[in-house]
């Protein structure tokens, strides 16, 4: 069987009877038999849990155990599917993922259980894994083989992980064994992935980055894993030298964490060959690459996987990479669907025609889409004409190299995740001296975005900063990452002839405009007025990582 058509489940069973070390936690070392065993176990429990003629969805509410990945290979072996259930989301939003991806099982610890406090989940199985019980049900099942179901195909759903989009709930992306496999494999040729190689998963496995771009390739090469249970900087590196770890993945924020840590003379004394993952920066790269003595590739991938950009060496400052030789990859007009022109750069870098070289990417040829969960008219806009929509727009030089510059709709990336703005803007409108709200990105010193409000107060009611952060604290599904860091405050909200906000307006403005701005500086929870001096620190901040130019000019 060709390497595109392989599964999970096949790749689950080649570790039966591999003594080698196979997954290392908190001291704590298995060996790959010992992970495909436990695998089996599961699996056979899992055959017995979920109802007959209903989704055979799992639900895995857990920090970065080795419960996640052993539930992971369970799922291949039964031919089920893991929805990755976010654990920042709150009250309502986390029970309808829960709901809306068919779980009939959940799979969490006692750290999480407050989270389903209150909730109305019928019919579904909670198993909590730190617990005795939890033992005693596994327990029959020890001694069961790593043998996949016949049924289980490389078209089997293994994966229903969460985007999120402009509107609405996030969506849950679908991917198969198959494409699983597949992009395991891929990443093990791309960056050379051995069998005695340790991948050190530090990114949340309920993001698709840490399964697809860290477990995928360890599983498909043979290589161990080593799981931190949430990231932390400054045990990095005595992680990596613990387990000998040789490769890992990061998105957004994780590099600078890191480069804040205090340096040592022995930065560079560590097994690590390279870190792959995106939002790092050039600058940060470089420092990164300077002090610890490892290089970061980093890439595009569109969450749902139709596009994908590799860095390509030599690229100019700013570019991602080129497309594929085949040029399926495209920047279009929305509009007319013609091809965008070429960007046109002063002496200094800026893009000077940006009207009209700024386009939304599409992928004219075949991709590895394979839609969303229970979702038509979501699948249905992202394939418009044939073609898979990103929902990020790029420019690209005469030279063929592309340039992220923003998201087509009014999605965020927050600390490396999505979330959207009319959710965030739901929520805020309970408070109860706001008349209006609008909600928008702007960009943060580092990566991604950062979150900016909006409000214009109700008639007499003025803005108590103290009070709206209470208001925040108080919102049950109001996620760690949805408060906003700015908060603008306008006497009427600006709108558009059509009567709607003008947020084009509100964007381009930002936090230098003429109205006062109230802020969260990074690491405090209460709200000060945004001054000259704190501006001034800012954009020193966007200047030192070469991200000044993101910023709206008014």
């Amino acid at each position: 069987m060709g390497s595109m058509r392989r599964t999970v489940a096949e790749l689950v069973q080649e570790r039966w009877g591999d003594h080698r070390p196979g997954l290392w936690f908190e001291g704590r070392v298995l060996s790959q038999h010992r992970v495909a065993a436990g695998a089996a176990a599961r699996a056979a429990l899992l055959a017995d849990l979920l109802p007959p003629g209903t989704a055979p969805h799992v639900g895995v509410l857990l920090d970065n155990t080795p419960e996640y990945p052993l539930w992971l290979s369970a799922a291949a072996l039964s031919g089920a599917a893991v929805a990755g259930i976010n654990p920042t989301r709150r009250g309502p939003e986390l029970a309808r993922d829960i709901l809306h991806t068919e779980c009939r099982v959940l799979v969490t610890e006692r750290t999480h259980l407050p989270l389903l406090d209150g909730l109305e989940l019928p019919g579904l199985r909670v198993l909590v894994t730190d617990t005795e019980a939890y033992g005693e049900l596994l327990a029959p099942y020890e001694g069961a083989k790593p043998d996949a179901a016949p049924s289980v195909s490389p078209d089997a759903r293994l994966l229903l992980y969460f985007t999120s989009g402009s509107t609405g709930a996030p969506k849950a992306a679908i991917c198969t064994q198959g494409r699983l496999a597949a992009a395991g494999r891929s990443l093990v040729e791309q960056f050379g992935v051995r069998p005695d190689d340790t991948h050190y998963i530090c990114m949340p496995m309920f993001h698709g980055n840490a399964v697809i771009a860290d477990w995928a390739p360890a599983l498909a090469a043979g290589a161990g894993i080593a799981l931190r249970r949430r990231f932390s900087a400054s045990g990095f590196l005595a992680d990596v030298r613990a387990c000998g770890a040789t490769y890992f993945t990061y998105v957004g924020r994780a590099v600078q964490y890191l480069l804040a840590t205090p340096a040592r003379g022995d930065d560079r004394d560590n097994p690590l060959r390279m870190g792959f993952g995106t939002e790092a920066g050039a600058v940060d790269a470089a420092a990164f690459e300077e002090r610890f003595g490892v290089r970061l590739v980093e890439g595009y991938g569109s969450s749902e996987g139709g596009a994908a950009i590799q860095r390509t060496p030599g690229a100019p400052a700013g570019a991602i990479g080129r497309a594929a030789p085949r040029d399926d990859l495209a920047v279009v007009d929305p509009g007319t669907r013609a091809e965008c022109p070429p960007a046109v750069f002063a002496e200094d870098g800026r893009l000077l025609n940006g009207d009209e070289a700024i386009g939304e990417l599409v992928n004219r040829g075949p991709n590895p889409f394979e839609g969303y969960w229970r979702n038509p008219a979501a699948d249905a806009d992202r394939r418009r004409d044939g073609w898979y929509w990103t929902g990020d727009l790029f420019y690209r030089d005469t030279g063929g190299f592309l340039y992220f510059a923003g998201r087509a709709d009014d999605r965020l990336r927050v600390d490396s995740e999505n979330l959207a703005a009319a959710m965030i803007e739901n929520i805020l409108a309970r408070h109860e001296g706001a008349a209006a709200v609008a909600v928008y990105a702007v960009p943060d010193p580092v990566a991604g975005d950062q979150v900016m409000a909006t409000i214009a107060p109700r008639e007499g009611a003025g803005f108590d900063p103290s009070a709206f952060a209470e208001f925040l604290l108080a919102q049950p599904d109001l996620g760690t990452k949805m408060a906003p860091r700015f908060v603008r405050i306008v006497t009427r909200m600006p709108v558009t002839a059509t009567n709607k906000i003008h947020r084009v307006g509100l964007r381009r403005e930002g936090f230098r405009c003429a109205d006062p701005v109230w802020w969260r500086p990074p690491g405090e929870s209460a709200y000060r007025r945004l001054r000259e001096p704190d501006i001034e620190g800012l954009l020193a901040e966007y200047r030192a990582r070469g991200r000044e130019k993101l910023l709206p000019t008014g």
